[in-house]
């Protein structure tokens, strides 16, 4: 049980890291290269897309490779790999080069979500609680972004914010290697049929049902996508706008913006507790239901108020990122859950990727106010969705035909 425990701490911390390495450039674009290299937030965020859009690709080959090959060895590569990938983005000295450095960033970023979070369900009858403290350290890590990078750039400069991160990850990837090499990894992996007596029988999902549930889990995740990268991106630039006297350097702005995100995090202990108790459906509507009105909100608040309202819809988008992740750990076999896992991150990822020049282009032309509207509508879709989902409360697939 404590090695299993060590190793839950390891796929915690390679979520951490993932979330924290994609946001790195959002708080370096907003608070330092705008200045050094002479141009506008506007013209900087889109250099961030091709690591967006790796992030999204690679997860397909992520997974399936993970599920044909080795996922422990995949998770390797992934701590090494980034961090690699971070330190030498921090000698980038055009945005041409810093954009090939996100890229790659993106690229290895890729491989966690769909293997990462496959193992923190793999074996487990309640997903809900796992999932939800595996998320709160994704969140942790896009709190640490803004505040970590911050501090790093008022100390040290721009260069440093990717550079420690990247020592650290090589640091941790080569732990995770000594670690997996140390005892033997099937008792790391528990017997996909649970030994409760409650649940001796195979439960079967009928087909019409599994696509109607998968349709909604993309949409959902397509709308929420967009919905996390335009909030969780544009957090730092939006906190440095409308805090006026209450943020006036990075350290400041960043601290707000970390926390925002650490308040923010831990609605996914409630969420994961609920729905492994409650209704799926019920909790996943009022999640959607409280973005369509904070989003409304948000479009013309400043101040202290604006911290308040930015605390509420970021609990309401964190909450919602372990909902599908149940759905899908309950309904997907283990032999394939990665690639499903995967198809989730792809669309995630592509649709934050193509996020990035929406929030630029709306930034550029009318301001935060239309972001909001934009959100705010998008949080209604996914609202419309839910609604249709079926209630499915015990949906462990143990066998299909």
């Amino acid at each position: 049980m404590k090695r299993q425990n060590l190793h839950f701490g390891f796929l915690n911390m390679g979520h951490l890291l993932d979330h924290l390495f994609m946001l790195i450039f959002a708080t370096v674009a907003a608070l330092a290269l705008a200045t050094d290299w002479q141009m506008t937030y506007a013209d900087l965020i889109p250099y961030a897309m091709p690591g967006f859009v790796a992030f999204g690709i690679c997860a397909i080959p992520a997974g399936w490779i993970a599920d044909k090959w080795h996922r422990h060895g995949m998770v390797s590569i992934f701590f090494i790999g980034i961090g690699v990938a971070s330190t030498a983005t921090s000698f980038a000295n055009s945005p041409l080069q810093i954009g090939c450095g996100l890229f790659v960033i993106g690229l290895f970023a890729a491989i966690y979500h769909p293997v990462g979070i496959a193992m923190v369900v793999q074996g487990r009858v309640k997903t809900g609680m796992p999932l939800a403290l595996n998320g709160v350290f994704g969140n942790i890590g896009v709190a640490a972004a803004a505040l970590i990078t911050g501090i790093i750039i008022d100390t040290f400069g721009w260069r440093a914010a990717f550079l420690v991160p990247g020592v650290i990850s090589v640091a941790i990837g080569f732990s995770y290697v000594i670690f997996t090499r140390a005892g033997d990894l099937e008792s790391l992996y528990p017997n996909e049929i649970s030994s409760d007596p409650t649940r001796t029988s195979k439960v079967e999902i009928d087909r019409a049902i599994l696509v109607q549930v998968f349709s909604i889990i993309f949409f959902t995740t397509a709308m929420g996508g967009l919905i996390f990268q335009s909030t969780t991106f544009s957090l730092p630039k939006i906190l440095d706008e409308r805090l006026n006297d209450f943020a006036t350097n990075a350290t400041e702005v960043g601290a707000w913006a970390f926390i925002v995100f650490t308040v923010a995090a831990f609605a996914q202990l409630v969420v994961g507790y609920l729905v492994d108790r409650h209704s799926v459906k019920l909790v996943f509507s009022i999640i959607a239901g409280c973005q369509v009105v904070l989003f409304a909100l948000m479009m013309n608040l400043d101040g202290a108020a604006a911290i308040i309202v930015s605390i509420g819809f970021m609990l309401m988008v964190f909450g919602q990122i372990p909902i599908n992740d149940v759905l899908i750990g309950r309904v997907a076999k283990s032999e394939w859950r990665s690639r499903a896992f995967a198809i989730r991150s792809f669309i995630t990822f592509t649709v934050m990727a193509t996020s990035i020049p929406l929030i630029a282009w709306l930034h550029a032309t009318w301001g935060f106010p239309a972001l909001f509207l934009v959100l705010c509508i998008s949080a209604a879709f996914i609202f419309s969705a839910v609604v249709m989902l079926p209630k499915i409360e015990v949906v462990m697939r143990v066998s299909t035909k």
